[in-house]
């Protein structure tokens, strides 16, 4: 195995260890459907379209796609050839009112705990965590007019650093998977660079720039330090909304997409495309559902986690090509990287 100064594949899958770490996520899901919003209840009366019960449950789009797909991740729903959502057999028997076999009470004793009383307000008012506290947007992301976390510099560095416990993880087998030689590659939203780092690394000719804010961008010059690629490795303050990218022949977006709601992702993936050359690629790293919105449940809890702390969720590969397609790119296929991580490339013709 090449040596990366440190910056190594783990020897142990940590990808458990996340998963039992969100799992409390599936308990709070399921006792808001059960306990608070009457899923089960509701659709034993009758089937329904997603648009019909996401009005029913008085729901925006975001929060019933997360509650939804969990249920459906957890075998608990399922959807016609009509598009109608309906009890799967498991529901059918042991979540509907009435039932000989009924445990909707034993689950509805948890409806008042704290977490669940938390998930029930952010499912209703499609607002991340904390965001009250700021009147728009999160703690945990960056919006121009948000008093942001990653605008402080303790809190800044305290999340940036927390954030590359996985990075460090995932960020040597991302670059094994990258087709990457020499040129420039760009990381938008690249927090503390190990992505970058991870591909400077296997590739000597390659240069990278790490576009950021400035708390953030610290860190990044410390580990660009730390692992002896500092001369390769270039920072730039910016708001990737807001401010134009630097000039690069490829873009890297690794977990940044899932922080931002549907718009948000198809302004910021037109606007690298605007900004790659003919045959530049977009590289985006994050978790896929799966198309059709069923999970694996992992990732829907996971999309939870982030439905809570950010204005996003997690989306399907499907809906990535949705958004790389209307923006004039042409995306291939998913490469799995580690910790329910997948690689999809698209390419600017």
């Amino acid at each position: 195995m090449t040596d990366l100064n440190g910056l190594l594949p783990p020897s142990n899958d940590p990808t458990s260890i996340f998963e039992h770490f969100r799992g409390s996520y599936g308990s709070e899901l399921l006792t808001a459907a059960v306990g608070h919003f009457r899923v089960f209840e509701r659709l034993a009366v009758r089937s329904m379209q997603f648009e019909e019960l996401r009005q029913e449950l008085a729901f925006e789009r975001r929060p019933a796609i997360v509650l939804l797909t969990a249920m459906r991740a957890m075998k608990l729903l399922d959807v016609d050839e009509a598009g109608r959502f309906l009890l799967a057999d498991l529901a059918k028997e042991h979540l509907v009112p009435g039932g000989e076999y009924f445990v909707g009470d034993y689950v509805g004793l948890a409806a008042e705990s704290p977490g669940v009383v938390e998930m029930v307000a952010r499912l209703q008012a499609n607002r991340p965590a904390f965001a009250e506290k700021n009147d728009a947007g999160a703690a945990f992301i960056y919006r121009e007019g948000l008093e942001s976390a990653m605008e402080q510099e303790a809190s800044a560095r305290r999340l940036t650093l927390a954030l590359a416990g996985r990075a460090k993880n995932v960020a040597p087998v991302l670059a094994e998977r990258l087709v990457l030689n020499q040129g420039t590659l760009l990381d938008v939203g690249g927090g503390t660079g190990i992505y970058s780092i991870a591909c400077l690394l296997r590739n000597p000719l390659l240069k990278a720039i790490v576009f950021d804010r400035r708390e953030v961008l610290k860190v990044a010059s410390e580990f660009a330090t730390q692992y002896g690629v500092a001369d390769r490795l270039q920072l730039i303050e910016g708001d990737m909304f807001a401010d134009p990218l630097p000039t690069a022949d490829a873009i890297l977006l690794s977990n940044i997409l899932h922080d931002w709601d549907e718009p948000e992702c198809q302004q910021l993936v037109s606007k690298c495309s605007a900004s790659l050359p003919p045959g530049g690629r977009l590289f985006v790293h994050d978790v896929f559902l799966n198309d059709n919105l069923d999970g694996p449940l992992h990732i829907a809890l996971y999309s939870a986690a982030l439905f809570t702390l950010t204005e996003g969720r997690a989306y399907s590969a499907a809906e990535y090509r949705h958004w790389l397609s209307t923006a004039g790119l042409v995306p291939g296929d998913v490469v799995p990287t580690l910790i329910h991580c997948g690689l999809l490339t698209a390419k600017k013709p």
